[in-house]
C-alpha cells in the first residue's frame, strides 16, 4: 500500500544553479548530489519535511530528444509550473524571499482558500506560495 509521495521532478536549466537558489534563497537542504555512470540524480527537500524531495532535473535522458527539446522550450517560455509551497505567513515569507532576490509574479492576493503569492525559481519555473485557511466550495 502506498504511504505518501516521496519524489517529484521540478525540470531545471542548470542543476548547481538550481540547487543553490532552492537551498540558500528557498531554505531546503540537500538531500542527494550523486553521480551515476554520466547521470546526475540531484534531490533537495524542506527540512521539516525530509520524506518529499524535489529531484532537480535537466531535460534529457530518460526523455528522448523531442520531449527534452519541449520541456527547454516551456522552461525557456517560462510556462511551467513545479510545487506549491505552504507557509504560515504569506505576506512575511513574501517580504523575506524577496529581500534574498527572488522574483515574484504576483505579490500576496487573498484567493478563497488563504493567501497566495507566485514566484519563480530561477530555471523560470512558476511556483505557489500559500498561507491556506479553511475553506468550502461555496467561497
Amino acid at each position: 500500500m502506498i504511504s505518501h509521495v516521496s519524489l517529484a521532478t521540478v525540470w531545471v536549466t542548470d542543476q548547481d544553479e538550481a540547487k543553490a537558489f532552492y537551498i540558500d534563497r528557498l531554505g531546503f537542504v540537500e538531500a542527494s548530489d550523486v553521480t551515476m555512470e554520466g547521470f546526475r540524480w540531484v534531490t533537495v527537500a524542506h527540512p521539516s519535511h525530509p520524506e518529499l524531495q524535489l529531484t532537480l532535473m535537466p531535460p534529457g535522458p530518460p526523455l528522448d530528444d523531442e520531449d527534452a527539446a519541449a520541456f527547454r522550450r516551456m522552461l525557456d517560455k517560462g510556462s511551467l509550473g513545479a510545487v506549491g509551497l505552504a507557509t504560515d505567513d504569506c505576506h512575511g515569507t513574501y517580504e523575506q524571499l524577496k529581500s534574498k532576490g527572488v522574483e515574484f509574479l504576483q505579490e500576496p492576493q487573498d484567493r478563497p482558500y488563504g493567501v497566495e503569492a507566485i514566484l519563480r525559481d530561477n530555471s523560470g519555473n512558476w511556483l505557489v506560495l500559500v498561507e491556506q485557511r479553511e475553506y468550502t466550495p461555496a467561497d
